[in-house]
């Protein structure tokens, strides 16, 4: 029987590529760092990558891109003194796990060399319980007597895309810890690895040798006897430590790791992560492909979430690496929010902060990018300080090499809206204002005068207008009024305008002082007046579409496979300025759709059936973002056929790494957490049906054909909540932990929950 809490491989190589993508398949993090899966003798060039949240670098005019430390789990091992490895010795057996319940890696290989079988097995982990502490637990056996040597410590020569980002590289030795320190480029910022052992056999000496601080342990190895030792390494920056030493602190965490033992500093990890699961888990009965994709997904997702107290957010490539430049995206907000916020609202909290934090940033932007905006600007592509990293000439042209303009960085204004959405959201189903008092307000108004000082008066029609404007449909730069933007940015002074009234209602001592901090008392009555005149597109009276933008309708209606039979080169960039979409309806991925998503309940499921039914023939799906969308619409209208294949495409696009690796000239390999969330979406929010909002849930069920139960955990108003679908019926089980009786709305049929209860709701299935 296939058990669905793993995924495992035969393979150990198969050229860059093939490295690439199985170090983001089998990857591990805890919020603080993320590990590539590569075994445990890999260097730089197998893309070894311990990449460090919140932590970026620049060297020259590259990129800035996150950090990668040091690597402290380098281990490599010589028999007979030739050194065995899956990339220069004969491998007779080779079998490599990630453990999804535990969040460990685990390999085994063997190697046959002179008649001898030399057998290593490791297993790793990166502590939840800890998150600077990683593990590792290594094994060595020959079947016959043999010379053993061990080389294992911490490795200086370090992957970068854009390096190297860590300077004066320093190794020593204290205490029997072995250190490696450097300092970033830009900000001189400290990044420090420690790393301590446990072994008892051999004898040890110590080597700084090719930028690799290492133990060099040699011993007779009898036949059939197994030796093991565990490592423990630390990684630690100024960020943690701002101002003091961080070498006492490095060295007293793994001495501390070392002296509790890997069998307590496993149970530690195993039950944090028992917490997350029984709060995160979706078990669906009938369907082991979607069980262990969504699964799988949901796994990406925990393990990128921010560190308590950290206020950092989920790059866009989780911390599979420097791809993206480690920035944050809207891809957070919209599709990775609401997985955090439906399940586990507290790393909601900590997302929202990181926009709270980079506020001064988005102030920034707007003040240098446009004429006259005020405001918030959120970045396109953010770090750590929130101004934008995202260039103008953002993509290379296959072709000639040179960088092509974009238009990225300084017409996709939506980012803004999406913040003010979230934040709100967070509102709404937590009933908790203490993040607006805490900042969010703040936040909320300036992205309502960034738009309001974006938007154009159109006197003869007595509107406003949101023009010259990205939406998400990268392949059109420069449009006018985009649907999908507009009615973001109408959306933004809508909870403008009820954020104020909820604070001066509630809070208007803190409502006073935060007017009064940024002066806007007299632009208020204006975010009422937008709320009310700003144009979105609509319906089309006969048929139902809306017109992404102005002028869509009347560009040239070629279909996809008629545009990629175009393309000259397989990488080549279908927008910016000359693409070969840029004329067309083709677009990139789902932009009208994604706002009736977005808006569940502004538009009827015939609006939504004829808007799908439009532009996904003609979208490229050439973002990891679009098939969720098109998922979702498609189960509200009932196509629950086409829903369950783009949610399967969705939710394994990682499992089996068939992704874009380059677009242009610009390297894409890595993870797809805002995928892992639309995942979720599609399955919670899409076939569960379920939608929240201030007053109540709904849930309207639309199981797929095989999935015969579907359950999972619902986050409330502050409680919690067991909900189990099956193909006539709907149970919730309201927890004795809960503190209050709740609405919920199941089918059609309303139905109180109160605490220590479980009510049952019938239901007919949607037909197929």
């Amino acid at each position: 029987m296939k058990n669905l809490w793993e995924i495992s491989t035969t393979e150990y190589a198969g050229g860059k590529e093939g490295v690439m993508r199985r170090g983001n398949v089998y990857q591990l993090a805890n919020g603080y760092m993320g590990y590539r899966g590569t075994l445990d003798e890999f260097g730089p060039a197998e893309l070894v990558g311990i990449t460090l949240a919140g932590i970026f670098d620049r060297v020259g005019l590259a990129w800035r891109e996150p950090v990668n430390a040091p690597n402290g789990g380098y281990t490599r091992v010589s028999l007979d003194g030739v050194e065995r490895s899956v990339l220069t010795s004969k491998v007779t057996r080779h079998h490599q796990t990630l453990h999804l319940a535990s969040a460990r890696f685990e390999r085994e290989t063997v190697f046959s060399a002179r008649a001898k079988k030399l057998t290593i097995k490791s297993a790793r982990f990166l502590s939840a319980d800890t998150p600077n502490l990683g593990v590792i637990q290594y094994s060595v056996s020959c079947d016959k007597a043999a010379n053993i040597t061990i080389r294992t410590g911490i490795d200086g020569n370090i992957w970068d895309l854009n390096g190297p980002h860590l300077l004066q590289l320093a190794a020593e030795k204290r205490e029997g810890v072995l250190l490696v320190q450097g300092v970033t480029n830009e900000n001189a910022k400290r990044v420090l690895v420690a790393e301590a052992i446990d072994l008892n056999f051999g004898e040890e000496t110590h080597e700084w040798q090719d930028q690799r601080n290492l133990r060099v342990i040699r011993w007779q190895a009898e036949a059939g006897q197994t030796y093991t030792f565990h490592k423990y390494f630390a990684v630690v920056t100024d960020n943690d430590l701002a101002g003091k030493p961080i070498e006492p602190a490095a060295v007293k965490m793994v001495l501390k790791a070392k002296a509790l033992g890997h069998a307590a500093c496993l149970e530690k990890h195993r039950a944090e992560w028992a917490k997350k699961w029984e709060r995160c888990d979706v078990q669906i009965e009938g369907d082991d492909e979607a069980q262990l994709a969504l699964r799988y997904s949901i796994f990406q997702l925990l393990i990128v979430a921010p560190v308590a107290g950290s206020a950092n957010s989920i790059p866009a490539r989780a911390l599979s690496g420097q791809v993206y430049k480690g920035a944050i995206f809207w891809d957070t907000e919209m599709f990775m929010f609401p997985f955090f916020l439906h399940t586990y609202p507290e790393k909601a909290v900590e997302l929202m902060r990181y926009r709270i934090k980079t506020l001064d940033g988005a102030r920034r932007k707007a003040r240098t990018e446009g004429p006259g905006y005020r405001g918030a600007f959120y970045a396109w592509e953010s770090q750590e300080t929130g101004d934008d990293a995202c260039s103008y000439f953002n993509i290379g042209d296959p072709f000639t090499g040179r960088d092509l303009r974009t238009h990225f960085r300084d017409k996709q204004v939506h980012i803004s809206g999406d913040v003010a959405i979230a934040l709100w959201e967070y509102f709404k189903l937590t009933g908790d204002d203490s993040l607006l008092l805490e900042g969010g307000a703040e936040v909320i108004l300036e992205c309502a005068r960034f738009y309001f000082s974006h938007a154009y008066f159109k006197k003869e029609k007595g509107r406003y207008e949101i023009l010259d404007v990205i939406g998400p449909d990268e392949y059109h730069e420069c449009v006018n009024n985009n649907a999908f933007t507009s009615m973001v940015a109408k959306e933004t002074f809508v909870i403008a305008n009820a954020m104020v009234e909820h604070l001066r209602k509630n809070q208007p001592k803190a409502l006073r002082a935060l007017v009064k901090k940024i002066g806007i008392s007299r632009e208020l009555a204006d975010f009422r007046e937008a709320a009310r005149l700003l144009y979105v597109p609509a319906p089309d009276s006969k048929t139902g579409v809306i017109e992404q933008f102005d002028g869509y309708f009347k560009l040239r209606d070629d279909t996809v496979e008629e545009l990629k039979s175009r393309m000259v080169h397989p990488n080549e960039y279908l927008g910016a300025g000359q693409g070969l979409a840029v004329p067309t309806k083709v677009i990139k991925q789902a932009d009208v759709v994604m706002m009736l998503n977005l808006f569940k309940t502004r538009y009827s499921a015939k609006i939504k059936q004829a808007n799908w039914e439009y532009y996904e023939p003609r979208t490229e799906h050439g973002s990891s973002l679009s098939a969720c969308a098109y998922a979702m619409v498609a189960a509200e209208f009932g196509d629950l056929d086409f829903a369950y294949k783009y949610f399967l495409k969705t939710a394994k696009i990682d499992l089996e790494a068939k992704y874009k690796v380059y677009v242009g000239t610009v390297f894409m390999g890595g993870s797809h957490p805002a995928a892992n969330g639309g995942a979720w979406m599609t399955a919670v929010l899409g076939f569960g049906g379920v939608q929240a909002d201030e007053n109540r849930v709904v849930i309207n069920p639309r199981l797929c054909a095989q999935w015969q139960t579907f359950r999972f955990y619902l986050a409330y108003k502050g409680d919690g909540f067991r909900i189990k679908i099956t193909k006539t019926a709907v149970t919730i089980s309201s927890p004795s932990t809960n503190v209050r009786r709740h609405t919920m709305l199941v089918a059609g049929n309303k139905t109180e929950c109160a605490p220590g209860a479980s009510v049952t709701v019938k239901y007919r299935p949607t037909k197929q």
